[in-house]
């Protein structure tokens, strides 16, 4: 059977730390890998605002707890599961993602941890490097044909080495450095891709 990989913010769900920065009103935590492309920087970058600002993973669980997946997703993730092996491969925390995963069926995802020491979070632990090709890589180490579909920058590796990438809902500055990805803006437009090649 082929699998799907999907990322899951901006996918699947809203973007965790833009709807911690709309609670908080720190703008500056409103930038995403569309922005900062190399995920460690990014991750660096948030940390120190978390740390200047005084907020705890519970503020972000708190928020967190009030967010649904995208209209459309569970219905096309319920779909997709029909037809593939799905793995949801993510730059997020296993802390973060529990309520979000309850709400779409608990889906496989791989992602990451973070450290936390007193209800702060202080750093992050990154399952390997390059964790979205590698994941890919393996996948296709057992003879599955991988599809996958992203939104940002940091999903490009993964593009790279499924044998069919998608982008999925990408701005115009990712779209147009990597303009050999399809891209589909709707849930119905991937799948009708999906579809004509699997």
């Amino acid at each position: 059977m082929d699998i799907l990989c999907l990322d899951l913010e901006g996918v699947l769900v809203p973007e965790i730390w833009q709807a911690v920065a709309i609670s908080t009103q720190i703008d500056d935590l409103q930038k995403t890998t569309r922005d900062i492309p190399v995920y460690a920087d990014l991750m660096n970058y948030r940390l120190e605002i978390l740390a200047r600002e005084g907020i705890t993973l519970s503020d972000i669980q708190t928020e967190i707890a009030k967010l649904a997946p995208l209209p459309g997703a569970k219905v096309f993730l319920d779909w997709a599961r029909q037809k593939f092996q799905v793995a949801i491969i993510s730059d997020t925390f296993y802390e973060f993602a529990g309520p979000l995963m309850a709400q779409l069926d608990q889906p496989l995802l791989l992602c990451h941890h973070l450290s936390i020491e007193n209800d702060k979070v202080v750093g992050f632990n990154i399952r390997q490097p390059d964790p979205k090709r590698c994941s890919v890589q393996a996948f296709k180490s057992l003879s599955y044909r991988v599809f996958a579909a992203g939104d940002s920058f940091n999903d490009v590796s993964m593009l790279e080495e499924a044998d069919h990438g998608f982008f999925f809902s990408a701005p115009a500055n990712v779209v147009a450095q990597y303009p050999h990805y399809p891209l589909t803006e709707t849930y119905d437009e991937l799948r009708e891709r999906l579809l004509e090649l699997s």
